[in-house]
């Protein structure tokens, strides 16, 4: 195995999420607008994003943060034969649909990653929920409008 100054650096995602079932299946997942043109941060986003996200339950979104350009989620895999993927393109399209605003884009990708323990999730979901602190928007995480839950599930 190479050290890390070695390893080579991803330029795009690599996808695929291997299911075990003696396991959690929980994914770290960021999905990015089109051009990063910031129209995600409002009430009528948040409400049709968690309509649609409530709908499509192939995977399941528990916690979420919903930046201007940007989302964060994460997912549970509910045992479907829906692949992360395929769940990512579908809500996706829903919303887009759903929203009747086409220029509202999604850039084609996301990135994703498996959360392994509960506190690698922990350490995760606090790095999330003061994205919008550092970006400046609010002074305290829990300011932040434009977050939630929408599934409880455990680790």
């Amino acid at each position: 195995m190479l050290p890390m100054s070695e390893a080579p650096k991803r330029s795009r995602p690599t996808h695929g999420v291997k299911i075990i079932d003696s396991n959690s299946t929980i994914i770290y997942l960021t999905v990015c607008t089109k051009n990063r043109v910031p129209w995600l941060a409002s009430e009528i986003t948040h409400d049709l994003i968690r309509r649609v996200w409530h709908d499509a339950q192939a995977w399941l979104v528990g916690r979420y943060v919903l930046m201007p350009d940007h989302l964060h989620l994460f997912a549970g895999w509910t045992g479907s034969d829906i692949t992360l993927d395929a769940w990512v393109r579908y809500w996706k399209s829903q919303f887009t649909k759903a929203g009747g605003q086409p220029q509202r884009r999604w850039q084609t990708d996301h990135w994703d990653t498996r959360m392994r323990t509960a506190r690698q999730f922990e350490e995760k979901w606090e790095y999330v929920r003061n994205n919008p602190v550092r970006h400046g928007l609010v002074k305290r995480p829990d300011e932040w409008p434009f977050q939630g839950q929408i599934f409880d599930w455990q680790w």
